[in-house]
């Protein structure tokens, strides 16, 4: 009899324990947590302010080391890398989404989006064909050449999507990407990341204590005090239609 084939992840967290030091005072922000996230899935971390969940988030991409345990991304173990090689791992491989948006106010949405990628090398009329497909995808297409300034909230944050998807990334992080939104704004960046999870397989991983986005992510851990206190795998969730930015 042929034993199942363990299943492989994209995105794993093994042990893991983070403190830090402010003053004389180390607090423990994580304790012996493990996970594994799936990909072409909305994964989110829920939990209260506070519960660790933007610092797993932040050692989950390789923004902050482990003291102990061992984060694994596409294979390959992120404490093993150096500074130059992790700083290149997470521009070929990760994109973010910010609660802020993290826009330029001087660049248009279609500069916004086109600036990683020359980071990547892509050369200009390259990048600027793939930045307007993911314009085009998130439906800012119109808005283009509008600055911030000019754009609403909700199609700020589509530009802060375009920009994270346009350079293809197998990881994607979204740390409270709809906290600053309205009800129907906030409904559309959901429709979104579900889409980019499906039609892409990218793994998608989204920290946030919002309940629009627990009703509809497809896989749910609970954090509390840096720890997990379960995991919810739900249904498939139809995409939502209708809402307009």
């Amino acid at each position: 009899m042929t034993s199942a084939a363990t299943p492989t992840y994209p995105l794993r967290a093994l042990n893991v324990s983070k403190s830090f030091l402010v003053g004389r005072i180390r607090t423990q922000v994580l304790t012996d947590l493990s996970l594994d996230v799936e990909a072409g899935r909305l994964t989110l971390i829920a939990g209260p302010s506070g519960c660790g969940k933007s610092t797993l988030l932040a050692i989950l991409s390789g923004l902050l080391r482990v003291e102990a345990g061992a984060v694994q991304a596409l294979g390959k173990d992120l404490a093993e890398l150096s500074r130059h090689e992790l700083e290149r791992f997470r521009l070929s491989h990760t994109g973010f989404i910010f609660q802020e948006f993290g826009l330029f106010p001087a660049l248009t949405a279609l500069e916004q989006v086109e600036l990683p990628l020359h980071y990547l090398g892509m050369s200009r009329a390259s990048a600027r064909v793939r930045a307007e497909q993911s314009l085009e995808e998130v439906g800012m297409a119109t808005r283009s050449r509008l600055r911030p300034s000019e754009l609403s909230g909700g199609e700020k944050q589509r530009v802060a999507i375009a920009r994270a998807i346009a350079k293809e990334p197998a990881l994607l992080f979204a740390d409270e990407p709809t906290s600053a939104l309205d009800a129907a704004n906030g409904a559309l960046v959901i429709d979104l990341l579900h889409r980019i999870a499906r039609s892409h397989g990218t793994t998608v991983l989204c920290v946030s204590h919002d309940p629009r986005v627990i009703s509809h992510a497809d896989r749910v851990f609970q954090m509390e005090d840096g720890r997990i206190l379960e995991s919810h795998p739900r249904p498939p969730t139809p995409i939502l239609k209708g809402h307009t930015a």
